[in-house]
């Protein structure tokens, strides 16, 4: 037997040890949602980065798009030459800015850089000057130290009106360190700087706002909101958010029921003992599947929960590379072949990452190959 005779992630037709369902509709919905939740003079973009977050950015994109959506935002330009491919009318920027030489190649897929340090400004000048008529992005960091100008890097260039024009910069972000943490003063300090910079740069479009920044109000929105893990369900905050859908649910097949007797334990390193005989369902699935170790549990903490046949049922012992321990002692009629839900409508994908002591970023992100995909409701 080949060992692609079933596909990456199959078993047998139709018995794939872990599936991945993914809501168009819901991921649609989402969007529409957090675009009400700003005036209708800014525009919503689309964030789908990391493949949409580990869902498929080939067809996360177009569902957007068909919702309303029309820019996007990637991270480097392998993605945005994948989103170019099937959108392509959309305005697409690409966050980790210009690589180097990589002018003419962003330009020939229309992809737009947005322009982290002065070294990239310097070089997209260049590029500027040999014909290269892409615009692009400018970003200033007001807080994260991670990428963007320095403040007073850009306030020097906002002196130059004839620079920007002959850059062609049309847009300038910046992003919120804690968003995540609303009455945190990093917020104000931030919007204030950004504030003041953006009246330096008038005739350019603006954007703050992620998924979190959104829910700072409307001071925070400026041109463009930039929503990334609100269009996939998950929650920018420690709170669930009820207006969002779950669009991914990951699900692991049932391999085998064993009994366990009281004073047994499970997994590796002996981490769960029984205090009394246990029904336990064994799953195919594991952290090679992006399911994180640090969800499972041991005699000194709990771990994540699973659903199956219609109730909840706690993860016991560790999480292995490719199996994962249930405790179905108390769900009746659960048996080898039963799919058993990892995250989705039932647990939530934010619920999961706080037993792993993670956040569902990192969960959806993490998806392995494994999984059979199925995407439904678009």
């Amino acid at each position: 037997m080949s060992p692609d005779q079933f596909g990456a992630g199959r078993g047998p037709e139709g018995h794939p040890p872990v599936r991945l369902t993914v809501d168009l509709a819901a991921l649609a919905a989402n969007w529409k949602a957090l675009d009400a939740m700003s005036a209708d003079t800014v525009t919503t973009a689309g964030v789908v980065k990391a493949n949409a977050y580990g869902l498929g950015a080939a067809v996360c994109a177009p569902a957007l798009a068909a919702a309303g959506c029309t820019v996007f935002f990637v991270a480097t330009p392998t993605e945005g030459a994948e989103v170019r491919g099937v959108l392509p009318d959309a305005t697409i920027y690409v966050l980790d800015g210009l690589p180097v030489g990589g002018a003419e190649w962003l330009a020939a897929r229309n992809l737009r850089p947005v322009l982290n340090s002065l070294a990239e400004i310097s070089e997209w000048r260049a590029a500027r000057d040999r014909g290269v008529t892409t615009t692009a992005a400018i970003h200033v960091d007001t807080g994260m130290n991670r990428l963007g100008l320095r403040p007073g890097e850009l306030a020097s260039l906002a002196d130059d009106s004839a620079a920007i024009r002959t850059l062609g910069i049309d847009h300038l972000m910046g992003h919120l360190a804690c968003a995540d943490m609303p009455d945190h003063p990093t917020n104000e300090t931030q919007l204030t700087m950004f504030r003041a910079l953006r009246q330096r740069l008038p005739d350019l479009t603006a954007s703050l706002a992620n998924t979190a920044g959104i829910g700072l109000g409307p001071d925070h929105h400026f041109d463009l909101v930039r929503p990334g893990i609100g269009l996939y369900g998950g929650s920018p905050t420690a709170d669930p958010d009820d207006a969002l859908a779950p669009v991914a649910t990951a699900e692991a097949v049932v391999l085998q029921v064993r009994e366990a007797d009281e004073g047994e334990t499970v997994g590796y390193g002996a981490a769960a003992s029984l205090d009394r005989a246990r029904r336990i369902a064994i799953l195919g699935a594991g952290y090679a599947d992006g399911y994180h170790r640090l969800a499972g549990s041991s005699d000194e903490r709990p771990g994540a929960e699973a659903f199956v046949r219609g109730a909840r049922a706690p993860l016991i012992g560790r999480v292995s590379m490719d199996l994962i321990a249930v405790d179905v002692t108390d769900v009746p009629g659960v048996e080898r072949g039963d799919m058993v839900e990892l995250f989705g409508p039932n647990i939530p994908v934010d619920e999961v990452a706080a037993r792993a002591q993670t956040i569902g970023y990192e969960l959806l992100t993490s998806l392995g190959r494994r999984y059979a995909r199925t995407y439904i409701g678009g």
